[in-house]
C-alpha cells in the first residue's frame, strides 16, 4: 500500500521542495492557499511519475482542517507522514510596535492552527508515523518580536508532543534547515544577497534521510 505524507504549506518554498522529495515514495496531500502554485507542484509531482491530491485550504479554518483529516481517513485509513513547514511570518517591527493584526494572525497560524492540527492529525498518525517540524524561532532577535515568539511556541508544542509521545508514538521531529532564498526570508531580509543560502530542492534532499528515518 502506498504510503501517505500530508504537508500542510507546501505550495512553495521547503513545503513545495519537501512534497517533490516525498512523492516517488509517498502520496502526497499537499495544503496551501495558493491555488495556482499547488497545481504546479502538481503537474511537477506527476511529471516524476508520482501522485498527489491538492487541498487548497487555510489551516486556520477549523472546518476545513477537520474535514480534510476526516477525508484522509475515510480515504486511507491512517497517515505515515505529516509535514509541517506552514507558517505565518509578520513583518518586523520593534517589539512595542508590533500591530495587533500581525501578532492576531501570528498567533492563528503559528500557535492555534498547529495545535489543533496535532489533535486532529495525531491519532492518524497513530502509533507508527511521524510528524516533522522545523525550527528557525529567531526567539529574542531584534524585530523579531512577533514571529519569534510565535514560531517559538510552535517549537514548544512540537517539543511537548514529541516528549509525550516518545514512548507510545507518533513519532515528533525538530529539525533545523539551513537559511533558504525563500518568499518569508525576503520580507525579512528584502535585498539580502541570495549568494549562499541553501537552495530548497537542495535542503530538501539534506533533510530528507533524516525524515524517513
Amino acid at each position: 500500500m502506498t504510503k501517505t505524507a500530508l504537508i500542510t504549506g507546501a505550495s512553495r518554498g521547503l513545503g513545495a521542495a519537501l512534497a517533490k522529495a516525498l512523492a516517488p515514495t509517498h502520496h502526497i496531500i499537499a495544503v496551501g492557499k495558493t491555488v495556482g502554485a499547488l497545481e504546479e507542484l502538481d503537474d511537477a509531482i506527476q511529471a516524476a511519475g508520482g501522485q498527489a491530491t491538492l487541498a487548497p485550504m487555510d489551516i486556520t479554518v477549523d472546518e476545513a482542517m477537520q474535514q480534510l483529516c476526516r477525508s484522509i481517513f475515510d480515504r486511507w485509513g491512517k497517515l505515515d507522514l505529516w509535514v509541517h513547514p506552514a507558517i505565518h511570518a509578520a513583518p518586523l517591527a520593534p517589539t512595542g510596535h508590533i500591530a495587533p493584526k500581525d501578532l492576531s494572525k501570528s498567533y492563528a497560524v503559528n500557535i492555534e492552527a498547529t495545535s489543533r492540527l496535532i489533535a486532529y492529525v495525531g491519532p492518524l498518525l497513530g502509533e507508527t508515523g511521524k510528524a516533522v517540524f522545523f525550527d528557525d524561532a529567531r526567539g529574542g532577535e531584534r524585530f523579531f518580536g512577533a514571529y519569534g515568539a510565535t514560531k517559538s511556541a510552535q517549537i514548544a508544542l512540537a517539543q511537548s508532543w514529541q516528549a509525550e509521545s516518545s514512548k507510545t508514538g507518533p513519532k515528533v521531529q525538530v529539525l533545523t534547515p539551513a537559511p533558504m532564498p525563500t518568499a518569508t526570508r525576503a520580507r525579512f531580509f528584502p535585498g539580502e544577497s541570495r549568494d549562499g543560502l541553501a537552495d530548497p530542492n537542495a535542503e530538501a534532499a539534506r533533510l530528507l534521510p533524516e525524515i524517513l528515518g
